[in-house]
């Protein structure tokens, strides 16, 4: 009798043991698997800036991305996940602040020195970047934004600029082109040098029309016909504006020119042409195939 207890002691101490074993494994295996999953934190991101913001979308931050300025057209999605601040000259610090941003990140060329002072005071991570409108200063951008926000992975998007670059074909005689920046018959712009779009023109296998000038100015007859461009270049809006290319070819002065002559008369999107973010070979490409196609 006393035997059987002792047997039946044994066996429950036994049970005992390999119920704690257990027990002790299920609370070790839910532990790892907890901290297996911890949430990744993100950013609240405001971009002032349409390259900037093509570059933090590229990146793979787009969905951070709370607040936008008007140039930033690209990617499209943002259109409906991303509240527009309108221009950012006339943008306010409070229009920012009330999207409770974790970091703000501009270009110093577009922000005024107003608005650069209130953003040192918000109390907010601000990072303002010189933006230098070559291949090189696009790359040196991503490496810029890329660090901002804590991403090290950014060669594909260095890589992409070069290969595209090499779809642009040499051209045997660059054809003079004039970038008129159009927002109706009454408010037109031409591009003298120093201008994005006329660095793009370059890229792409062109001359720029206009030199004796830096920067943009009112378009007039004079200027036109002084230039007398082989090509006109437009956005695709402003071009939309004037009502097409019978609306340029109105302008006054235009009829005296190559480009109005001939009807060369040509448009592209205008973050691609004038953004240089990543897709800044795309743009030289698309150009220098229009360029090539209206020399013929």
């Amino acid at each position: 009798m006393r035997k059987i207890k002792h047997i039946v002691m044994l066996a429950f101490v036994l049970s005992a043991a390999v119920s704690c074993k257990k027990e002790e494994k299920t609370t070790e295996d839910t532990t790892v698997k907890t901290d297996s999953v911890a949430p990744a934190k993100t950013e609240k991101i405001v971009s002032l800036n349409g390259a900037v913001t093509e570059i933090i979308a590229a990146l793979g931050h787009e969905k951070e991305i709370v607040g936008t300025d008007v140039t930033s057209t690209y990617p499209e999605s943002l259109k409906t996940t991303a509240k527009d601040l309108g221009h950012v000259r006339s943008v306010s610090i409070e229009a920012i602040m009330a999207l409770q941003p974790t970091v703000i990140l501009a270009t110093e060329k577009d922000l005024s020195p107003e608005l650069l002072e209130k953003l040192k005071k918000s109390g907010v991570k601000a990072e303002v970047f010189n933006q230098e409108f070559t291949p090189e200063g696009t790359k040196k951008l991503i490496g810029d934004l890329a660090k901002a926000l804590n991403h090290a992975d950014y060669k594909a998007l260095e890589d992409k600029i070069d290969a595209d670059l090499k779809n642009v074909k040499p051209i045997a005689k660059a054809p003079k082109v004039l970038f008129i920046y159009a927002r109706g018959a009454n408010m037109m712009m031409v591009s003298g040098t120093g201008t994005p779009v006329e660095r793009l023109i370059k890229l792409a296998g062109g001359t720029n029309a206009v030199t004796d000038f830096e920067d943009f100015k009112p378009l007039t007859p004079e200027a036109l016909i002084k230039g007398n461009p082989d090509v006109i270049l437009l956005f695709d809006s402003g071009l939309g504006s004037l009502g097409g290319p019978q609306g340029v070819l109105k302008i006054p002065g235009v009829d005296k020119t190559n480009a109005g002559k001939n009807k060369k008369i040509i448009a592209m999107d205008g973050a691609l042409l004038s953004g240089f973010g990543p897709r800044l070979g795309e743009g030289a490409a698309q150009l220098n195939a229009l360029l090539l196609e209206n020399a013929k």
